[in-house]
């Protein structure tokens, strides 16, 4: 990955802004935001007037438009808080699903779905994943269908771990149409034949609308609720997964880097054996790891965002800063909470709370083994494609 990583005119003054808001808005308030959702809608309002709402969103829906390479800056600052991207609107799921309907859905979809989430007035879902033995890593697995009844589509299935289905206006549904083939349909909360179930316990709980069941019987939709064209639901999701990959990855690493600082005001304080914890040598080495995963991550983080920027995909790319980001996140929120001693492992402090929030990350959107399956697979394809070129004039 060799582009250009520098930062775009303007994007310091923005990135500082968003620090701002983060340390001094929504920080002091994160126990009443998760308790009172007129504290939530208070502090949305407060990103509107400090110009820092919706960042992921097109302008032309009420949002900032901000590049990929712009939104790493922006949304990892976001993270420091787990609920700055709630408050900020670049949340997942909504913050993917808006890069899909922009990308994707027509001019008439982008109106009804797009613009009330850009506002902030809409949730949403994307129903892909399913109980076993349907689709998960592998989405080829794909057992939910969708059959035309005459000019609509009757759709049937099951959907599992489906984040943010409770409240969600409205769902993203992958269903087979063919063979080898799906598509993606736009089906509003209420549609008869939708349900949604339970609330699947997990060890995170930063998902709004948790991580339901999802239940599809004979769900009649009109032929306007196709996302993109019939039988390109595949294809068409990749306009999604790659970019909702990265920026999951900058929301993570603010958090690691929330969890770095804590850390550091703990150890700079704490003293035993004589001296400060900070100046021991074996919490200096587990201090210097931490800040080499986050100068590493915040690399690829970067350069994988203005390779999007340039390509419009960058499927290796993001599939290897996903994979290395996911691990060394855990790996950073691990060691503070190791350097805290008796103090991180508590609920004085949020380190266990990121601790259980950042786990799963290595397997949300791709499981670290996929990515590296599926990097290793490139490999191995661009070395024999090299191999059997042309030979070179002697």
């Amino acid at each position: 990955m060799t582009a250009n990583a520098t930062p775009g005119e303007g994007g310091q003054g923005l990135t500082e802004r968003v620090r701002r808001f983060i340390d001094h808005q929504v920080i002091p308030a994160e126990r009443e935001i998760e308790t009172d959702p007129e504290v939530l809608a208070g502090l949305r309002a407060a990103a509107h007037a400090a110009g820092v709402f919706a960042p992921s969103a097109p302008v032309e829906y009420g949002g900032m438009g901000l590049s990929m390479r712009e939104q790493a800056d922006a949304l990892e600052e976001a993270g420091r808080s787990l609920f700055g991207p709630l408050v900020m609107n670049c949340a997942a799921p909504d913050e993917g699903n808006m890069t899909l309907l922009e990308h994707v859905a027509t001019p008439s979809q982008r109106e009804q779905y797009l613009r009330p989430l850009a506002t902030g007035d809409a949730r949403s879902a994307f129903a892909m994943t399913e109980p076993a033995p349907g689709a998960g890593s592998d989405p080829a697995a794909l057992t939910t269908t969708a059959v035309r009844d005459g000019g609509d589509w009757l759709i049937d299935g099951r959907k599992w771990f489906i984040t943010g289905a409770d409240g969600a206006a409205f769902f993203i549904v992958m269903a087979r149409t063919g063979t080898d083939a799906a598509t993606m349909f736009l089906v509003d909360a209420g549609t008869p034949g939708l349900s949604v179930g339970r609330h699947i316990p997990t060890i995170d709980a930063g998902f709004t609308g948790g991580h339901c069941e999802v239940v599809l019987e004979r769900c009649r939709v009109p032929s306007s609720a196709v996302l993109g064209e019939v039988d390109r639901g595949f294809a068409n999701a990749q306009v999604r997964l790659g970019p909702a990959r990265l920026t999951h990855c900058m929301r993570w690493l603010g958090v690691a880097r929330r969890a770095h600082e804590i850390m550091l005001g703990y150890v700079v304080e704490r003293e035993l054996f004589g001296s400060r914890l900070a100046d021991l040598g074996l919490a200096q080495h587990l201090i210097a790891d931490n800040e080499i995963d986050i100068a590493a991550s915040r690399s690829l983080i970067r350069t994988t965002a203005v390779t999007l920027d340039q390509r419009g995909r960058a499927n290796n790319e993001t599939s290897i800063a996903k994979t290395f980001v996911s691990e060394a996140v855990g790996r950073i929120v691990d060691r503070s909470v190791q350097l805290c001693g008796a103090q991180g492992v508590s609920h004085d402090l949020p380190l266990a709370r990121f601790l259980a929030e950042v786990r799963p990350f290595r397997i949300y959107d791709g499981a670290s083994e996929v990515h590296r399956w599926a990097v290793a697979r490139r490999a191995v394809r661009r070395y024999e494609a090299a191999r059997s070129g042309p030979a070179t004039p002697g």
